[in-house]
């Protein structure tokens, strides 16, 4: 899989995990959203309860190479406090529901969060499904400012901006899904907001799915790979196993059956260091990082 830079493939090793090994998480606690800055160097969640994290890179004069995956906490404050509209009799949940980071124009450093959002639908879809599954969850440029990137339930799509008619790229994230629409509706898992993010190239997309596994698309090669985050490979530079994911059939030996994954474990909120093979993937109240094997 293509890395920032393109071209080699590499082996993803894990790196840190951040948060409680909790079962019992409280809903504040839940990560909304993941971000890093323009340089890498800072690296910024929300969460449910309004709370804002900072983590700064280690220096690289401090650590050996294989450990530039490693953030510690830099600051952390609370954004947004529940509020009220009363012209519009609304409630306004403090959930942070975005973070952007402000370009730097001297040592301070800013970013800019929201808790008000509201996702714009499609009125073109016919179909009750269709229109759900094919409401847009997340829109990013490329770096060079050419492409968009677009992520709905059930897959991610590559916009040209000079052929607006159609994507030029559309990659299937979880296909397996749609013959479970009705029971994913059911449990309101249908309505999860996945998130997208490019490599520093733009070669490489990467998004997320449920039972905590998260997916690269390489553009150049059209290869694709699903991981997964687990404690149980919590070991610095334990290098991440491939998984796989079987449909119907015989189930090999290294598949998990699509009857087996557990929809409560998803990774929604995904972002990837802007110069280097390091990722930040969110589920639930853990942010783990992960890195480029480097030997």
């Amino acid at each position: 899989m293509a890395g920032a830079g393109g071209g080699n493939d590499i082996q993803w090793c894990f790196s840190q995990v951040k948060g409680a090994v909790d079962d019992d998480v409280a809903e504040a606690d839940i990560i909304s959203t993941v971000e890093f800055n323009h340089s890498g160097e800072l690296l910024a969640t929300g969460d449910k309860g309004g709370r804002v994290v900072i983590f700064q890179q280690e220096q690289e004069n401090k650590i050996q190479s294989h450990s530039r995956g490693e953030y510690n906490v830099y600051s952390t404050f609370q954004s947004h406090e529940p509020e009220f509209d009363y012209l519009k009799s609304l409630e306004i949940e403090e959930k942070i529901n975005k973070i952007r980071w402000l370009p730097q124009k001297n040592a301070a450093q800013f970013l800019l969060s929201t808790n008000v959002f509201e996702e714009p639908e499609d009125p073109s879809n016919r179909s009750f499904f269709s229109e759900i599954i094919s409401s847009i969850s997340d829109v990013k440029f490329s770096h060079s400012g050419r492409y968009m990137m677009t992520r709905d339930y059930l897959s991610v799509k590559i916009w040209d901006l000079n052929m607006e008619n159609r994507p030029v790229e559309t990659y299937q994230v979880h296909e397996y899904l749609r013959s479970k629409l009705c029971s994913l509706y059911e449990n309101d898992c249908i309505f999860d907001k996945f998130e997208c993010c490019w490599n520093g190239s733009d070669s490489v997309v990467m998004t997320g799915s449920y039972n905590n596994f998260f997916r690269m698309f390489d553009r150049n090669t059209k290869r694709d790979i699903t991981l997964e985050a687990s404690r149980e490979n919590n070991k610095p530079r334990t290098v991440l196993k491939p998984r796989k994911v079987c449909a119907s059939g015989k189930r090999k030996k290294d598949e998990i059956s699509v009857d087996s994954l557990d929809f409560n474990k998803k990774i929604l909120h995904t972002a990837w260091h802007p110069k280097e093979n390091i990722i930040a993937v969110a589920t639930t109240n853990n942010l783990y990082i992960f890195q480029d094997k480097v030997n």
